[in-house]
Parts: C-alpha cells; structure tokens; sequence
C-alpha cells in the first residue's frame, strides 16, 4: 500500500472510533507492522493531528483533524460519485442538492489531474423514485432527527385507521418502494416503523426527545437485527 492511501485509511480507522484503539489492532487492519504504524502516528502528529496514546496503550484522534482528499483511489472516487449520483435521483430535492453540492466540493479540491475523473466516471444511477409519494416533507423528519425533537403525527394504517402519535424520530430508510421512519411511539412506548407515504399530517415541535439519539437507534438496531451503518 502507498503509504500516502495508508496514512489516509489510518485517519479514516481512528476517526471511525470513538475509544481508543491499541496499536497491534490497527497495525493489523492495516496489514503492516506496529513499527510503520508508529512511524505513521508521528507522520500525522507532525501533519496537525491531535493522537492522544502510546504504545502499548492506545490511540485516540482528537476531533477535527481532516487530511485533504487528495489521496482517493479511483474505487473510492468511483463509490462517492455514484453514491452522490443515488441520492440526487431518489431522495428530496434539498438533500439531493446537497449531495451535487458535496460532490463539486470534492472535485474542487481534488489535485487536477484527477478533478475529471469525477465527470469521467463510467457509472451513473438513474432515477428511483418511490413508487407511493411521500405523505409529507422529508427535509422535516430529517431536521427532526438531527435535532433531537419530538414530532407529532397523523398516520393511516394498512387498513386505513387513523391515529395521532407523538414519535420520537430515529432513521429514515430510503427504500425501493417507500421511506420507512423508525422512531420511539410514545402511544405504544416501544419501537415503530412508520411508512412516509402513510403519514398524512406532521406537526413540528420544540421540544427535545429525553434520551439521546445515539443510544436510541443502537437499540433500535440491535433490537431489529440491523447492521451498525455503512463503517
């Protein structure tokens, strides 16, 4: 491995943790010896990274530190188009914009011989709209989430009963047919699954759920079988 592509998957791997990690894991992942990896916490200590540890011990990267993207492989590069590529054509416009928009980020700071290879790229995703439309704005279930705020809405089961929930929102799946919402009913006080085609009304509020996000969809997860996310 060039250890250019090294020293940016070892950033990518103490960023991905949120404790430390002892040098012989890291050495391993990496599939080289504890001696280069020492010699590469140096390199990166000395490049503005904040590596609280030692050997024997373990490393842990402060927040904040972030290589410039200009050590993508051509896969790599090739992952992000297409994956900016999905979600300009299957979620809402505001996302879908913010994904063209990361990508023309990338680009720009890309070392210029491989700032074509972004328009270049043999792969491209058409579009995937869900095939019921959404009952209502996903930008407001997102914001929700990331906020942390209770939300109340008005949902149609699959017999068409209704019902008005106070949720505490979780995750959004972006599936092929429709967007399901996890989030925490407090009508059920468990775990619900709630298609967006089927909430025919949602009213924002202020106010903040009382557990964290975080711990909230570990649960949720483990409780459905559900792998941990993409890293």
């Amino acid at each position: 491995m060039a250890r250019a592509a090294r020293l940016l998957d070892l950033v990518a791997l103490l960023q991905s943790r949120r404790h430390a990690v002892t040098g012989t894991q890291l050495a391993s992942v990496l599939s080289i010896s504890r001696r280069t990896l020492y010699r590469d916490i140096q390199t990166l200590k000395a490049l503005g990274a904040t590596i609280e540890g030692e050997a024997g011990v373990g490393y842990l990267l402060k927040p904040g530190f972030v290589l410039p993207p200009l050590m993508f492989t051509a896969e790599q590069l090739e992952a992000v188009a297409l994956g900016a590529s999905m979600v300009a054509h299957s979620a809402d416009e505001p996302l879908a914009l913010a994904a063209r928009d990361a990508l023309a980020k990338i680009a720009a700071v890309l070392p210029e011989d491989r700032r074509n290879a972004i328009e270049e790229i043999g792969l491209l995703s058409g579009p995937r709209p869900p095939a019921r439309p959404d009952g209502v704005p996903l930008a407001k279930l997102r914001a929700a989430i990331r906020s942390e705020y209770r939300v109340v809405i008005d949902y149609a089961d699959a017999l068409d009963r209704h019902t008005t929930r106070q949720i505490w929102p979780v995750e959004l799946t972006f599936g092929v047919q429709v967007r399901l919402l996890a989030a925490w009913c407090e009508l059920r006080e468990d775990f619900r699954s709630f298609r967006v085609d089927r909430i025919i009304a949602l009213t924002e509020t202020a106010s903040r759920y009382p557990k964290r996000r975080r711990s909230l969809l570990r649960r949720w997860r483990e409780s459905r079988g559900v792998s941990p996310g993409i890293l």
